[in-house]
């Protein structure tokens, strides 16, 4: 019974490992804030997975055909999904550092631009996304993002269901790279 146990909990574990799907974990804290997080295993070590957010030609790969990081706390990455602009044409998006633990965890503000309502633009603060990185073993990593500080009304929830279908659309644009 054990070794039949042991086998059925291995191949789930392997499964898992090998899914490159994205996992919608969202929910409401005890408090009544809500955490949009997304989870997803790459086919790397942690070293390289981190590489995949903190160097610019990686993350060209994935998040836009135009990006730059300045790895630092206080630091930012830029991006631009318009190839003829340029990181500083009218559709660059600046996101700022605010921490980061090296092979761990990344800490970016989120500053709504134009896109968005005037509301949301004025009332912003505290809209930040937490990217976590845990090793599960020498071949996987875990990613885990989870944006915190969003605000309340239909303007705010407009703005959540924007950032769910964006960053789900971009996170599968990083698990691309690791399809076969």
């Amino acid at each position: 019974m054990n070794k039949i146990l042991f086998f059925l909990l291995a191949s789930i574990y392997t499964f898992n490992l090998n899914a490159q799907d994205l996992k919608n974990a969202s929910y409401v804290t005890s408090t009544g804030e809500k955490v949009l997080k997304l989870e997803f295993v790459l086919p790397v070590d942690k070293g390289i997975a981190w590489e995949y957010f903190t160097k610019d030609e990686k993350l060209r790969q994935w998040i836009a055909p135009l990006a730059h990081i300045e790895l630092k706390t206080g630091g930012y990455i830029l991006t631009n999904y318009n190839k003829n602009e340029s990181l500083r044409g009218k559709h660059m998006i600046r996101l700022n550092i605010i921490n980061y633990i090296e092979g761990e965890m990344i800490t970016l503000k989120v500053k709504l631009n134009s896109n968005f309502s005037k509301k949301v633009q004025s009332e912003d603060q505290n809209l930040q996304e937490i990217i976590q990185f845990s090793q599960i073993d020498n071949k996987h990593t875990k990613i885990t993002s989870s944006m915190i500080g969003w605000g309340k009304g239909a303007d705010w929830e407009k703005t959540y269901k924007f950032f769910v279908k964006g960053n789900e659309w971009t996170y599968n644009e990083m698990m691309k790279l690791f399809k076969e």
